[in-house]
């Protein structure tokens, strides 16, 4: 039997796919729904209040995309169909997905529902060409879901997932490392893994704009410059990225979060919306066996402004009516309310990696989640 071990795959030597669903949710919609296919279609929201949580092909040729404000959505495509989102339907498909995956490999590592990394250097079927385990896999998952998905192929994380963009919907990409470096040279930075927008800022300040821009500075400039994740962005731009495919990945918060169709004035039509959004995240966490010791109040107002309220304890809240509790006094701090609430969320956070060790402090490591 072949043993699996992340230390027998060498960096240069891995086999890594990017498997991404495409237009997942939407896509999911469409196959149950006859009516809904080859229409504009966008999961969550309605054409006068809340955030598109996906939008299917259709729709994005309209300029539709995931967390655009309803209202700009239905203006953009006056024919968009919303629809409410299924996501323990989308967690079922997703479930299937992940079972073709492991007929191939132990080493997944998803990202979401809709899509993971795989490392398939080493796998099941004791096949030598990645490209054809990405064949295998797509074939498979029309097969048994449906849909369809794209899957990059390289040697590393990154260029992995960058290349399962580049043949969208239902492609296939190779990035091989003969190419990574080449590749790199004109990818923005703000695509890079781990530039978010303030790095970028500081990057273009500095006149870095590509892969080539950062490949020219040295490795203490990056360092000066950007800390520990100087040497990191000095590998990158060079198409190095040894990053493990990791089965384990922590999830550091699970939350959920519910936009009304009506501002909410009242303090106890809002206390009734967040006890309903407490025990469904308290529901999310038991799935995982998890405690945290952190919950999170989100407040979206009717102007748009957000705020959070956070409430930490020493130990792991015990059960869903403390967890519900501390919640509701955080939303009490709020009231008189300055203005309607059109959205109210509530996050779990800081989980234990005991969860049964009541005596951690909230310092404690994190619990590793299978998302």
């Amino acid at each position: 039997m072949i043993r699996f071990t992340m230390e027998t795959l060498t960096p240069s030597a891995r086999k890594v796919l990017h498997v991404d669903a495409d237009a997942f949710f939407a896509s999911v919609e469409q196959r149950d729904n006859p009516d809904l296919r080859g229409r504009p279609v966008a999961v969550g929201g309605s054409k006068a209040r809340g955030v598109v949580a996906a939008a299917s092909y259709e729709a994005r040729k309209f300029g539709v995309h995931s967390a655009m404000p309803s209202v700009t959505a239905a203006r953009k495509c006056p024919e968009l169909v919303f629809v409410k989102p299924r996501f323990e339907v989308y967690r079922a498909v997703s479930q299937q997905m992940r079972a073709i995956f492991a007929e191939y490999t132990p080493l997944i590592e998803p990202l979401s529902l809709d899509e993971a990394y795989l490392d398939v250097t080493v796998n099941h079927m004791g096949m030598e060409i990645a490209t054809e385990i990405a064949e295998d896999i797509r074939r498979k998952v029309r097969a048994e879901t449906g849909l369809t998905v794209s899957v990059g192929v390289s040697y590393a994380k990154f260029l992995a997932k960058m290349a399962s963009d580049m043949r969208k919907p239902d492609g296939l990409f190779v990035i091989t490392p003969k190419n990574g470096p080449k590749f790199m040279e004109t990818l923005p930075v703000k695509k890079f893994h781990g530039v978010g927008p303030s790095t970028a800022e500081r990057m273009h300040s500095l006149g870095i704009f590509t892969g080539a821009d950062l490949r020219a500075q040295t490795e203490e400039f990056l360092r000066r410059h950007f800390g520990k994740s100087g040497p990191y962005f000095y590998l990158l731009s060079r198409g190095i990225d040894e990053r493990p495919v990791n089965p384990d990945r922590v999830r550091k918060s699970v939350g959920a979060e519910t936009t009304f169709d009506v501002d909410l004035e009242d303090l106890i039509d809002a206390e009734t919306a967040v006890r309903k959004i407490c025990d469904e995240v308290w529901r999310r966490c038991a799935r995982h066996e998890a405690k945290g010791l952190t919950t999170t109040l989100k407040v979206k107002y009717s102007d748009f402004e957000q705020i959070t309220r956070a409430k930490s304890l020493s130990r792991p809240f015990a059960d869903p009516e403390e967890m519900t509790t501390a919640t509701l006094l955080l939303l009490r701090t709020l009231h008189p309310f300055a203005k309607g609430i059109r959205l109210l969320g509530v996050t779990m956070s800081n989980f234990l990696e005991n969860a049964e060790d009541h005596t951690a402090s909230s310092e404690g490591s994190q619990l590793r989640l299978a998302l």
